[in-house]
């Protein structure tokens, strides 16, 4: 029996869970110091057996997954270096940075235990085990950071397990992945939080600011509402990487205010076609770091009933619907709905059924 160790089953850490469970020859242990997390573990059926002792699931296992927040790992390094690990078990983590917890794992005596730096880069716009699904990592990019010195046979062992994930398993060097993921997803995230206090504060002087903000500016700046917590640690984290990159960013936006000063049209025109050809050659509809979402908007007339109505009409085609917003509903205009759907064929079959009813639809 391969035992399995989950230290923090929430989002990430469950949705692993799910894919594993059930697999001839694994058994989850699902690990928490409340005990009231552990019982809700095993009520959701995400584990097989649950546990507060952190002592008792680090020896048990074969493989110990650490998904806590980046900022909690190396506590949990150094507590699980003192306990009787077992020869050959794999330890690795979920976290978005990985330099620091590699190098922290090369200072410490991890005995006949190897550490293998993971990041799973898949994500949702809800938190915590009721959120983990079996589907999270499925075509997804799960990266692999091992050392040069660590032993194929271990690297081969962990992606046989994680194979059970569905996801795309790429293997680089720690600093190389902090490098790439501070540009796609650090920076942007930075950037989408400056960018809303700009205009939050603008907004102290005028509120038109954030009645006009709703629909295009709130969507591209979604990201802003990330976890403060979790991504002070993560920022901090990866620092280095980060000031860097937001002095390249600086010399961007300075880049930009030449041209407008100069009245330069074709270095603007410039920029955005060297941008559109890029983004052009990124894959589409692939997990990644941001996750996508699945919306459309639906004009409907203001008549009793019509919002169930549509929610029935999904409901009864057995289309899933994840969240549902009215924008705008007033005598004098048509309300506007929006639709959130989990992936993108909820989405396809909800825009076909609507349409082929008769309704207004956009994305």
């Amino acid at each position: 029996m391969t035992n399995v160790a989950i230290f923090g089953v929430g989002l990430i850490g469950g949705s692993i869970a799910l894919c594993l469970k059930g697999k001839p020859g694994i058994r989850v242990i699902g690990f928490s110091n409340r005990e009231s997390s552990v019982q809700k573990y095993l009520q959701r059926g995400v584990v097989d057996v649950g546990t507060t002792s952190i002592q008792e699931a680090a020896e048990q296992a074969d493989f110990i997954f650490l998904c806590v927040p980046v900022g909690n790992l190396q506590e949990y390094m150094e507590k699980i270096s003192a306990f009787n690990l077992k020869n050959g078990c794999i330890i690795t983590d979920v976290g978005s940075t990985k330099s620091s917890v590699a190098s922290y794992a090369r200072s410490i005596d991890l005995g006949q235990a190897t550490f293998i730096g993971g990041h799973p880069m898949a994500g949702s716009e809800r938190s915590g085990v009721e959120a983990a699904s079996y589907h999270l990592l499925e075509n997804a990019f799960y990266v692999l950071t091992p050392e040069p010195s660590t032993p194929p046979e271990a690297v081969d062992r962990l992606t046989e397990l994680l194979s059970h994930t569905r996801a795309n398993i790429v293997k680089v060097d720690a600093d190389s992945h902090d490098d790439i993921v501070g540009a796609i997803s650090h920076l942007p995230h930075m950037i989408a939080v400056a960018l809303v206090n700009q205009v939050r504060g603008y907004n102290e002087r005028n509120d038109l600011y954030q009645s006009l903000a709703a629909g295009g500016f709130r969507d591209i700046t979604r990201i802003a509402s990330g976890d403060p917590s979790l991504w002070r640690d993560i920022l901090i984290d990866n620092r280095h990487v980060l000031l860097r990159l937001i002095r390249d960013w600086n010399a961007g936006m300075e880049s930009f205010a030449q041209m407008l000063e100069k009245l330069d049209g074709p270095a603007i025109e410039e920029a955005f076609r060297t941008a559109g050809e890029f983004r052009n050659r990124m894959p589409e509809r692939r997990k990644g770091m941001i996750h996508s979402v699945y919306d459309c908007y639906v004009d409907v007339p203001d008549h009793p009933g019509i919002i169930g109505r549509i929610a029935s009409e999904l409901g009864n085609n057995r289309i899933n619907l994840s969240n549902l917003q009215i924008i705008e509903s007033r005598e004098d205009v048509p309300g506007i709905l929006r639709l959130s759907f989990r992936n993108q064929e909820y989405l396809d079959q909800a825009i076909a059924l609507l349409e082929n009813n008769g309704y207004s639809v956009h994305q």
